[in-house]
């Protein structure tokens, strides 16, 4: 039977481990040797660790050196992975580079290379009679390579969420600002976020995600995770420039229109819907800094109109919502075209085919099989239609009155008549 390396450590005597006639711990002395080979290894790899070059990536990895060697030389003097005490500098570590916004896939990088180095000074003038020792070594390394992992990186992603957290809070605030008609030149200043000419003002609704009606599941724990899967996919597809004020059901967006970044796009709309893995609708207004109040108004307008007409999930603008804009500015016109259905109030099913022989681009049988009914029925629902109102969708004036008057009705009462 074939004992695994880890089998093999554990026979050995509790006595420091050797190999090629010297304590592997010996190898590990020259730091400054190996921390010359660390800078020249990163020096190579300049986008390894954008976060930390020059005097400040030597000096850092210098440090990270100088630590895990002398891990190492620990380990191997007493065959076994340090403590978690003796891990504040790795954590320290770890915290600062996430700070610098060092790529934890960096900083990991770093660690493993060093342990890297560090193996093949201690197994360099090893002999055939050292096998069970390099093993040994083998084993305590890889062990200690998986503890410094995971040091690493719970400490680096707690520090982020709490960089996250102190972004999102100045975020907010800088918006508030800004959609108050409020100084936002100060909030800005403190937290490091510039304040763009211009803006593209954006008013978003998150549709409920089906798991939310799960009985099984909490409504409000899977309406917090639709929207942190929202904020994540917003921050990457934006590259973090908008500034953001959402909850669950959705909220505002400020994106700078400075030309120096991406906007929002229906390309990237989709993309946000598949990330949340739900639909939105978003309606966008473009406007100077100073205007920005107004913008966010009519922006949320917009959106009432969509979600009032049941449009479908995308991006509108006001080109697409012109008539449906225009109705809503009030005036006995739009009164007069909201009252031409009046007579059908006490008739729904009248109201539903209506809706439904307008949706389905005026096809009977579509409409009849939409509506389980007969296309007889549906020929005598409109000619019932016709009897009661001015309006005869059977002509193209017809449909277009029918059209309006609908909208318009919808408009002034807030919500589709549904049977």
């Amino acid at each position: 039977m074939t004992n695994s390396a880890l089998d093999l450590s554990a026979e050995l005597p509790d006595a420091a481990l050797e190999i090629g006639g010297f304590r592997a711990s010996v190898s590990l002395r020259n730091t400054d040797r190996v921390a010359s080979r660390m800078v020249g290894y990163f020096d190579s790899r300049t986008n390894a660790c954008p976060g930390a070059t020059g005097e400040q990536l030597r000096g850092d990895v210098t440090r990270l050196t100088e630590n895990c060697l002398a891990l190492a030389a620990e380990m191997f003097d007493r065959r076994a992975v340090p403590g978690a005490e003796r891990f504040g500098e790795i954590r320290d570590a770890a915290s600062r580079w996430a700070r610098q916004s060092v790529p934890l896939g960096a900083v990991l990088s770093a660690y493993h290379e060093g342990l890297r180095i560090a193996f093949g000074l201690v197994t360099a003038h090893a002999g055939a009679e050292d096998v069970r020792e390099v093993m040994a070594a083998t084993d305590l390394l890889l062990a200690l390579l998986a503890a410094i992992t995971a040091e690493i990186s719970e400490v680096y992603l707690d520090e982020q969420q709490v960089a996250d957290r102190e972004h999102q809070t100045a975020a907010q605030t800088v918006a508030s600002a800004l959609l108050g008609g409020r100084g936002a030149e100060a909030p800005a200043r403190q937290a490091g976020i510039p304040i763009a000419a211009a803006y593209q003002v954006v008013a978003l609704a998150v549709a409920e995600h089906p798991d939310e009606t799960d009985p099984r599941a909490d409504p409000t724990v899977v309406a917090r995770r639709t929207l942190r899967r929202l904020q994540s996919r917003l921050a990457s597809a934006l590259e973090s420039r908008a500034l953001a004020l959402l909850s669950p059901e959705g909220g505002t967006l400020l994106i700078p229109a400075d030309g120096d970044g991406p906007l929002l796009t229906p390309e990237i709309l989709t993309l946000l819907s598949e990330a949340a893995q739900v639909p939105l609708r978003a309606a966008v207004v473009d406007s100077v800094t100073d205007e920005v109040p107004a913008a966010a108004r009519q922006a949320h307008e917009l959106l009432g109109l969509v979600q009032v007409g049941a449009r479908g999930p995308g991006l509108y603008r006001m080109a697409d919502l012109a008539v449906e804009y225009q109705l809503t500015r009030g005036g006995p016109a739009g009164h007069r075209i909201a009252t031409v259905l009046d007579p059908l109030d006490d008739h729904p099913e009248l109201f539903a085919t209506m809706r439904a022989y307008l949706g389905n681009d005026m096809n009977r049988r579509l409409t009849a099989r939409q509506l389980y009914v007969h296309p007889n029925t549906v020929d005598y629902r409109l000619r019932r239609i016709a009897q009661l109102t001015p309006i005869d969708l059977a002509t193209s004036a017809g449909i277009s009155q029918a059209a309006i008057a609908l909208l318009a009705r919808d408009l002034e009462r807030g919500v589709p008549d549904r049977p």
